[in-house]
């Protein structure tokens, strides 16, 4: 059977998209696609559904995007010196990892997940 081999693109609405893909370059390093195209690292990706009743992201949301990122200490502490609220929980951390959650200037939960050391 034919699979799936990763995630192709994540395409949402956005207010004002220009200024949203420069603030997705500029805080996080992701490539504007008016740019290029966005060359990830191999590594892990989790898919998964969550119940309609979640609080895990927002009621008011319906998606949470992740991120691997592979210093996640480094990157918290760009976001705040760039006034980028960065919210961390120790409930959130894990035996797969590290995480943290910042929000995109429109208001959409970006999760930050820096995965356990094999």
């Amino acid at each position: 059977m034919a699979k799936v081999t990763g995630i192709g693109g994540f395409f949402f609405r956005a207010r004002d998209p220009k200024a949203l893909a420069a603030w997705y370059e500029t805080h996080l390093g992701i490539d504007d696609i008016a740019e290029s195209v966005w060359t990830q690292q191999a590594g892990l990706t989790v898919f998964s559904p969550f119940a309609e009743d979640t609080d895990y992201f927002g009621r008011e949301k319906q998606w949470l995007i992740n991120f691997r990122v592979d210093d996640l200490d480094a990157m918290m502490i760009d976001l705040n010196a760039a006034g980028i609220a960065v919210e961390t929980r120790a409930e959130w951390d894990s035996e797969v990892g590290r995480f943290c959650r910042i929000h995109d200037p429109e208001g959409n939960p970006i999760e930050l997940w820096e995965p356990a050391k094999a």
